[in-house]
C-alpha cells in the first residue's frame, strides 16, 4: 500500500511556539516547494497556537500534517491532511512509548483514516526533546539499525525518523538506519541549515526534515534545501 510519504523529498516543520523571520507570512512558507507542513513543536506549545498555524495555511496547496506533543494540543480540522504521531522507541520514560498514546485513543471520535505514527529514535542528548523523554541517546550505528529494524518488523511502523533536534547527525548512523529499512521510510531532521548540509542528509534517508531554519533564517534559506532534496532524489527530473 503506498503512503503519501513515499513520495515525498522534503518536509518543512513549523513550531506554533516560534515566530517566523520578520516580513514573511504563512504564504511565503507554503511556496518554498517543500512536500508537506507537519505543525509540532516540544515546549509551550497549546491548541490554540497550533490552531493559528493551521489556519494560517490552510489557504494553500501544500498537505498539512499535525505531530501533537500530548492529547491536549490536537486540532480536529478539515484542513489537516492527517496526525503524525511521536513514538520515542528510545525513550527512557515509558509515556512518551505508549503512556500519552493511551490518552490519545480516548479522543472523542478519533479519525483513526488520518492517525499514523512515526517511530522516532532521538538523538541529541541536549535537545529538549532527549530531555522530555529521558531518551538514551548513547547509541551506535548498530544500535540505531537495530532500533529502526525493530520499528518496522516488530512494530510494523511505516516512518522511521532519526531526531537529532538542532544539531547535524552522523552520516553513517542515517546511512545505517537507512540499509536496515526495506519499506518503511526514514525520516532525517536536525541541524539542516543550507544546500550542502542538506544534499548531504538527503544522500542516505527518504525524507529530510527542515524546522528551525524557517524560523532562524527564513524562507529562502529553507528553498535551497528543498532544491538539495530534490536535487538528491533518485526520482528527480533535474
Amino acid at each position: 500500500m503506498s503512503t503519501p510519504w513515499d513520495d515525498w523529498d522534503h518536509v518543512l516543520k513549523v513550531d506554533p511556539d516560534k515566530p517566523l523571520c520578520e516580513g514573511e507570512t504563512f504564504e511565503d512558507v507554503c511556496q518554498t516547494g517543500t512536500d508537506a507542513i507537519e505543525i509540532g513543536g516540544t515546549l509551550d506549545i497549546t491548541a490554540e497556537k497550533m490552531t493559528r498555524v493551521v489556519d494560517a495555511a490552510a489557504a494553500y496547496d501544500v498537505p498539512l500534517y499535525q505531530e501533537p506533543s500530548n492529547p491536549a494540543v490536537v486540532v480536529d480540522s478539515p484542513a489537516l491532511e492527517g496526525y503524525l504521531i511521536p513514538t520515542v522507541f528510545n525513550a527512557g520514560d515509558p509515556m512518551w512509548i505508549t503512556g500519552a498514546h493511551k490518552e490519545w485513543v480516548r479522543i472523542d471520535d478519533l479519525d483513526w483514516d488520518r492517525t499514523h505514527t512515526e517511530a522516532y529514535i532521538v538523538l541529541n542528548p541536549a535537545a529538549s526533546v532527549a530531555e522530555v523523554t529521558d531518551a538514551d541517546c548513547a547509541l551506535d550505528a548498530d544500535d540505531v539499525a537495530a532500533y529502526a529494524t525493530v520499528a518496522e518488523r516488530m512494530f510494523g511502523q511505516e516512518i522511521v525518523y532519526l531526531e537529532y533536534s538542532g544539531t547535524y547527525g552522523d552520516p553513517a548512523v542515517v546511512g545505517a538506519a537507512h540499509e536496515a529499512l526495506d519499506d518503511a521510510t526514514l525520516f532525517y531532521g536536525g541541524g539542516i541549515h543550507d544546500y550542502d548540509s542538506a544534499a548531504g542528509m538527503a544522500a542516505h534517508s527518504d525524507v529530510i526534515v527542515v524546522g528551525d531554519l524557517l524560523h532562524d533564517q527564513g524562507v529562502d534559506a529553507v528553498r535551497e534545501t528543498v532544491a538539495a532534496a530534490k536535487d538528491a532524489s533518485p526520482t528527480s527530473s533535474a
